[in-house]
């Protein structure tokens, strides 16, 4: 961890809602516990829509069906893990940064956070032309499979914080 960076994190650590989430009993386990919700609202439905990118289920539903019932409902899932994350990291802000998956953890929130970006940007709006396509145009398969790999990656590495 660079040297200038824990100040910063010591001060997040100390602060009021850093304090309150390690000393209110029960606060730690029902961020972790709503966390875990968090990304299973957000995984799910996303794991589901780059399935569907890459060609399963194309005979049951379409590409803009599947994006207009399934992303909303993984944004809500995105909304409550990154707040309960930072309520969690609060707390625990210089041991969780000095673990070893933690440069893995932000890197790879950082690689699906520009994936997602570049999807919205690139495929996104030219979803209605997919709706009756035999496949998916490469840029959304390859979308779909990095979006697959990089958030398996920080559910893997968000759980080694703990351990390395």
């Amino acid at each position: 961890m660079p040297e200038w960076l824990e100040p910063i994190l010591r001060w997040l650590q100390d602060s009021t809602v850093g304090n309150a989430v390690r000393s209110t009993p029960f606060m730690y386990p029902t961020l972790e516990s709503l966390h875990i919700l968090g990304i299973a609202v957000l995984v799910g439905p996303a794991f589901a829509f780059d399935l569907r990118l890459l060609g399963v289920g194309r005979r049951l539903v379409s590409v803009t069906k599947a994006a207009r019932y399934l992303l909303p409902v993984s944004h809500l899932g995105l909304a409550i893990a990154v707040v309960t994350g930072i309520l969690m990291f609060s707390a625990q802000a210089v041991g969780v940064a000095g673990s070893g998956a933690a440069p893995w953890k932000l890197g790879l929130l950082l690689l699906a956070g520009l994936n997602v970006l570049v999807f919205h940007r690139g495929v996104y709006p030219r979803l209605d032309a997919l709706a009756d396509a035999h496949a998916a145009p490469v840029a959304a398969r390859i979308s779909a499979i990095v979006s697959m790999s990089t958030w398996t990656g920080v559910i893997f590495a968000g759980r080694f914080l703990a351990y390395i």
